[in-house]
């Protein structure tokens, strides 16, 4: 039904151009309410593990279709819209809870201590949200002033983070452009931007940050040879060993994709950030990983962002459930994605990255040729659908 009603929206034929996406708009991601927007990113979210649930979940809407039957709409936005299953409630009803500011929350420490020995780090530190996530390994690795990082431009710390670097930790960021293809940072380019604290004019280099999955790119896996080959310059080439951190909201997704542990996957990195709020389905939460000395100082950075939190075993509990049971069925997600890229690129909407979809994200833009504007889609999909 809704594919069909694109169709009609925009007079487009059900086999139609295959033009590559202007860079541009692999760059542009806007959530609203609307199901469609500008250069939209469509998020497979994995709606299907709130089902059980006896009441409709805020991800779907019913509506009728004039037959007297009634078909289901899933909100596409975003994986962070899924909700958190009747399981998930009940350990959170059990959990057993302490004040975590103290380090006495003993389902929080259990959290931590499962993703900590999940990536093969030292330990870990649960945080309510991916950007403060980021923002704390920001600040444990960039421990001093004149402090500077190499990040894609492209980022979500780039980009979405609310400049939280520079503005919070006063932390400049050295931006270098993804490859359309692959998300990456080309390696050349990371030695060529990386500075020593030999010249005062510039902000020494202090950590190179990577995403994967690469949300703006399109939900684009970095494969372990990449990141190892990232880990092998920072870590060896320079006078100074540089940290590599990974923003990892996505990162079960990527390890699922690629058949790779996680353990195997970072090996090579000094810290990652892992979502528990997006297609694993907990209601909230980051867990950060990494060696002893940085989570001290990433427990330290927490405080200062206001992000210290009592009784957190309640929600902790949700994420450790997500963790220890959800992560597999992110593999039916990425089925879904390529499924849904398939079907709106044979409706003549246009794909980047030649119509590659690798895990959970699709990106779609309109042809030149429809006779409705993004803007006009959006409206008319948000009055028809909500």
């Amino acid at each position: 039904m809704y594919y069909s009603y694109l169709r009609h929206l925009c007079r487009l034929p059900r086999h139609g151009l295959h033009k590559p996406l202007h860079s541009s708009a692999t760059r542009t991601c806007t959530r609203t309410s609307s199901v469609v927007k500008n250069h939209v990113a469509a998020d497979i979210c994995g709606t299907r593990r709130s089902r059980s649930r006896s009441s409709r979940s805020s991800s779907t809407t019913s509506e009728s279709n004039g037959g007297g039957s009634h078909a289901e709409v899933v909100d596409l936005r975003s994986d962070t819209v899924t909700q958190p299953t009747r399981e998930m409630l009940e350990c959170a009803l059990t959990a057993p809870t302490g004040d975590d500011v103290m380090g006495e929350d003993p389902t929080v420490m259990e959290l931590e201590q499962y993703a900590a020995q999940l990536f093969g780090k030292e330990r870990g530190l649960y945080v309510p949200t991916g950007t403060m996530g980021n923002l704390c390994a920001i600040l444990s690795h960039c421990n001093e002033r004149a402090s500077e990082i190499i990040v894609g431009s492209s980022s979500h710390i780039c980009l979405y983070e609310g400049g939280n670097a520079a503005g919070l930790g006063g932390v400049h960021t050295k931006q270098l452009r993804e490859d359309p293809m692959t998300a990456s940072l080309d390696v050349d380019d990371i030695r060529t931007a990386y500075r020593e604290d030999n010249d005062d004019h510039y902000a020494k280099t202090a950590l190179i940050c990577l995403e994967c999955t690469h949300n703006i790119m399109g939900g684009v896996p970095l494969p372990k040879s990449y990141i190892d080959e990232v880990g092998r310059v920072a870590h060896s080439e320079w006078n100074v060993r540089v940290p590599v951190h990974i923003d990892g909201a996505r990162i079960m997704n990527a390890s699922v994709a690629l058949g790779t542990p996680v353990s195997e996957l970072c090996a090579s990195v000094d810290s990652i950030s892992i979502c528990l709020s997006k297609g694993l389905g907990a209601p909230l939460g980051t867990v950060l990983v990494g060696e002893e000395e940085f989570i001290r100082l990433a427990r330290r950075a927490r405080k200062r962002c206001g992000g210290g939190m009592r009784q957190a075993g309640v929600v902790a509990a949700m994420g450790l459930y997500a963790l220890k049971n959800n992560v597999d069925r992110l593999a039916e997600d990425h089925m879904r994605a390529k499924r849904l890229g398939g079907e709106l690129e044979r409706m003549g909407l246009i794909l980047p990255r030649e119509g590659r979809v690798d895990t959970n994200i699709v990106y779609f833009a309109l042809p030149e040729e429809a006779l409705v504007s993004a803007d006009e889609l959006c409206r008319r999909l948000d009055e028809d659908h909500g």
